[in-house]
């Protein structure tokens, strides 16, 4: 690989990492903004919608930084170790998110409610 696309993929997972960063950092601080300001569409502060909120920002963040690892494990580490290594830190993720759509569902995910127009899951 030449040097200047070495670079550039570095750059660009250094990229995606910070984006997943912030999305996690901003979406907490909305979120608790929200909440303090009474802004979360009830009359009322709900500690279950300052949940579902943050839970949302945080799954979004780690798509982000998934991405990130998958780059920058591929491009730049192709080792048994550094895969074994990816692939720990997706299965650690993965249960993280799989845990946190509990959470902010408050059911696993097979169990959606069907829908209005076509009556199927």
């Amino acid at each position: 690989m030449s040097k200047n696309l070495q670079i550039f993929v570095e750059y660009a997972s250094t990229l995606i990492e910070v984006i997943g960063i912030l999305i996690i950092g901003l979406g907490a601080f909305w979120a608790l903004g929200r909440y303090l300001f009474k802004k979360q569409g009830e009359p009322y502060r709900s500690f279950k919608i300052i949940r579902e909120e943050l839970g949302k920002a945080i799954l979004l963040g780690l798509e982000f930084l998934v991405a990130a690892d998958i780059i920058a494990t591929v491009v730049f580490e192709t080792t048994t170790k550094s895969i074994l290594n990816l692939g720990l830190i997706v299965l650690i993720r993965i249960i993280l998110s799989f845990t946190l759509e509990i959470e902010i569902e408050g059911k696993f995910p097979w169990k959606q409610k069907p829908h209005k127009t076509t009556g199927k899951e």
